[in-house]
């Protein structure tokens, strides 16, 4: 059986090779300098090792201006020139005019429309539910999607059994900032628990949003757990996924790679594929708009 695992990782690009600006050089990242042999550059944008592929996506589509989420994530999820379409980088939540779009081409509804068994695998704290109940609509595409077709939104309760993911991987900020009484876990057992949901699914998507926050010049005092975090997390998956999945890590936009400035940058995304159909995939996906239909063409 054929499956997809998607990790999508909020504002990370392909930058300058200077470790003064860019984190990925600064510290020692394992997935780069373990797994591939070398960091990513816009010197050096395509890297191959093991039958995995690091290369560079457009983010910005012949729109001028620098890509945002609202605008970038729509393209992702939806499989349309979001920015074109509505004639500009829009962010950081969706533009109302592309709420239709998201309703009926997210890919959650497409692999649900082809009788495939889907999960999103990020928990929510009782904070996010108690604002949608209040009636609120400033989503991120991602969670948008689940609530426009039926997805299950994970809560407290599955992440404390191990059945879902907290968006910063190990649980730390649940504990340590929001007071829930659970365990802080290695970032490889947040890995595993990932792939253990990949495999009764046929697409499981999670997502990371921490880096972008770190871009912006957040989370400073935590820059380094949060980085040393997502490293453990994805080397893990990038040693482990099995034959029988395609495993696609992407992003809306650069912005993590140029610590110099709090914004978003022109840089291109970084995109990784690994396992099944890595190959085709990583020659196939040019700009953000390609990745949705690519995917569903690797599950046919």
């Amino acid at each position: 059986m054929s499956k997809v695992l998607m990790i999508f990782l909020d504002g990370v690009g392909i930058g300058q090779k200077d470790p003064e600006i860019n984190p990925f050089f600064k510290y020692k990242f394992k997935l780069f300098s373990d797994f591939f042999g070398e960091t990513p550059s816009l010197e050096n944008q395509y890297l191959e090792k093991k039958g995995t592929y690091l290369f560079p996506v457009d983010p910005i589509m012949e729109v001028e201006g620098l890509p945002l989420s609202g605008t970038g994530q729509t393209s992702i999820f939806c499989g349309i020139n979001a920015q074109k379409k509505i004639g500009q980088h829009f962010g950081p939540f969706p533009y109302s005019t592309l709420i239709p779009d998201i309703k009926e081409k997210n890919i959650f509804k497409e692999f649900l429309n082809r009788n495939k068994k889907v999960s999103f695998a990020n928990a929510y704290p009782k904070v996010f539910f108690d604002y949608i109940n209040s009636g609120k609509k400033r989503l991120s595409v991602t969670s948008l999607s689940c609530l426009l077709s039926g997805v299950q939104l994970y809560k407290a309760a599955e992440l404390h059994r191990g059945k879902a993911l907290s968006a910063e991987i190990t649980n730390f900020r649940w504990v340590g900032k929001l007071n829930y009484k659970m365990p802080v876990i290695r970032p490889e057992t947040a890995a595993r628990r990932l792939l253990k949901m990949n495999d009764k699914n046929d697409f499981t998507l999670f997502e990371f949003f921490f880096s972008d926050h770190l871009g912006h010049g957040r989370l400073k005092d935590e820059m380094e757990y949060i980085l040393d975090s997502l490293d453990r997390f994805l080397l893990y998956l990038l040693e482990n996924v099995d034959s029988d999945t395609t495993l696609l890590i992407c992003s809306d936009h650069g912005n993590l790679e140029d610590l110099s400035v709090k914004s978003h940058t022109l840089n291109p995304s970084m995109t990784i594929a690994a396992g099944k159909n890595a190959k085709s995939v990583s020659e196939k996906i040019k700009d953000l708009s390609q990745i949705k239909e690519v995917l569903l063409e690797v599950i046919n």
